[in-house]
C-alpha cells in the first residue's frame, strides 16, 4: 500500500484514486477555512496549541487509520481525484 502525505499552504484539492491522500495544513486559517478538503492541522505548531511532537504522533495516528480502513482520508469522502503527473509539464513559477 502506498499513501501520500501532502503538506499545504494554500489548500490545493489534491487528491489521488489510486492511493490515499493525507492533506496537511500548514496554517491553522486554512484548515479552518477547508476543515471538509484538510485531513490535518499543523498549523497548531505554529499557534504553540501543539507540540511538533504532538502532530507528528497525529500523522503517524492518521497513516495507520487510513491504512487500516479505519478512516478515510477527505479525498476519498469527497471523491476528488487528479490525474498523477509525475513531471509537471509547465513552468514551476
Amino acid at each position: 500500500m502506498n499513501m501520500h502525505v501532502f503538506t499545504t499552504g494554500r489548500g490545493t484539492p489534491y487528491g489521488l484514486a489510486m492511493v490515499p491522500v493525507i492533506k496537511v495544513a500548514s496554517r491553522s486559517a486554512l484548515a479552518d477555512r477547508w476543515s471538509d478538503l484538510i485531513d490535518i492541522d499543523a498549523g497548531t505548531i505554529a499557534t504553540g496549541a501543539a507540540t511538533i511532537e504532538d502532530v507528528g504522533t497525529q500523522i503517524f495516528q492518521m497513516i495507520l487509520d487510513v491504512a487500516s480502513g479505519r478512516k478515510e482520508t477527505w479525498a476519498d469522502h469527497w471523491g476528488l481525484y487528479n490525474d498523477l503527473v509525475l513531471f509537471n509539464p509547465t513552468p514551476v513559477t
